[in-house]
């Protein structure tokens, strides 16, 4: 049976968990499952403390996708009855990505589907950033817009984007089980144009696609090396329409695994708890905040979520909150004016120690 409080200071010191690790916090049974969650949360407390990030989609144009990819319900040949338009106008996005900010998000994601943006799609999206710095200059931005051609990363960080968006979704050796118009290797092409333009790489995956446990974990070491500095887990939304329509692999118990290896294999990064998890996680999802330390709020690209207060309210009542809000730089304040407390008591004084 594995001792998961000392892998948790293994890794505290400065050992890397290895692959072993990895697969024993998957396959730890359910009575040991708070022995994880314990173990793990000191990782994710030496590095998040008790902050959560909040994450807000806009969802720029939806549907009518020219990739594949089983799983989503806006590729090609899905038939999933979800909302479809084209781009929405700049105030359209402005308007979306208000509510979110007014709700708590600090960083706004901006997404589109299909392939790839046109140039004229980047420079859409460009003008839809200046006039969101303008509104909000304090929103971290990241864009979503698929595979990206050369030159296009540069632009986006030119025009005020922090981060990039593009999941490898699943390991290598499973990719072309779920989508065959794309490659892996396309996928890790973009993050690294990303990275390369200076925009802060942000890839994660999608668990429920029928992968094995080697294959996660294989997922995990991945976007580790890709230097991934947000990991969004994903939870597959079965959509009726798509030919992943009735695949139910997941449970509570293996969702919370999932992202507990997650911050195991990369204690420093972010774990975001994306899409499906009000489907998968369900009564866990407070739970599951003691590992990650970032979510989205309110709904998703396709299907809806729960409503911000629900999620805030549940952030606040488990004792954490939310980065970038009044009382989080209440706190932060309060540290960096109280300092270290220089000892004047005990050896070398005439005052007696503190014991």
């Amino acid at each position: 049976m594995t001792d998961f409080r000392n892998l948790a200071a293994a890794v505290l010191a400065g050992s890397p968990a290895g692959g072993d690790d990895a697969l024993a916090v998957l396959r730890a049974g359910d009575s040991e499952l708070m022995d994880v969650v314990a173990a793990v949360g000191r990782l994710r407390r030496r590095y998040f403390g008790n902050t959560v990030k909040v994450n807000y989609l806009v969802n720029l144009k939806s549907g009518m996708c020219q990739e594949n990819c089983n799983y989503c319900s806006q590729a090609l040949g899905s038939d999933a009855p979800i909302l479809k338009y084209s781009w929405l106008s700049t105030d359209e996005a402005l308007e979306q990505a208000g509510a979110g900010i007014r709700a708590g998000a600090s960083r706004v994601c901006l997404v589109a589907s299909g392939r790839g943006p046109s140039r004229r799609d980047v420079d859409r999206v460009a003008e839809t950033v200046d006039e969101l710095r303008r509104h909000h200059p304090e929103v971290e931005v990241c864009a979503c817009l698929g595979l990206l051609q050369d030159g296009q990363a540069q632009r986006l960080a030119d025009a005020g984007v922090d981060a990039y968006n593009h999941n490898i979704n699943t390991a290598e050796s499973h990719h072309d089980a779920i989508v065959q118009t794309h490659t892996y290797a396309d996928r890790v092409d973009t993050v690294r144009k990303a990275a390369g333009a200076g925009l802060s790489p942000c890839s994660g995956l999608i668990a429920g696609l029928g992968e094995t446990d080697e294959q996660l974990v294989e997922a995990l070491f991945a976007l580790k090396e890709l230097g991934s500095d947000s990991i969004p887990v994903n939870f597959l939304m079965p959509f009726e329409g798509t030919p992943m329509a009735g695949t139910w692999q997941l449970t509570p118990a293996r969702c919370l695994k999932i992202l507990a290896m997650a911050r195991l294999v990369c204690p420093d990064r972010d774990i975001r708890i994306a899409g499906g998890r009000e489907m998968h996680l369900r009564s866990l999802q407070a739970v599951a905040l003691q590992v990650a330390n970032s979510i989205f709020l309110g709904d998703y690209l396709t299907s809806e979520g729960e409503r911000a207060e629900a999620d805030l309210r549940m952030i606040t009542d488990n004792g954490f909150v939310v980065q970038g809000s009044a009382n989080e730089l209440a706190q932060r304040a309060h540290a960096e004016e109280a300092g270290p407390a220089i000892r004047r008591r005990g050896a070398g004084t005439g005052v007696l120690p503190n014991a």
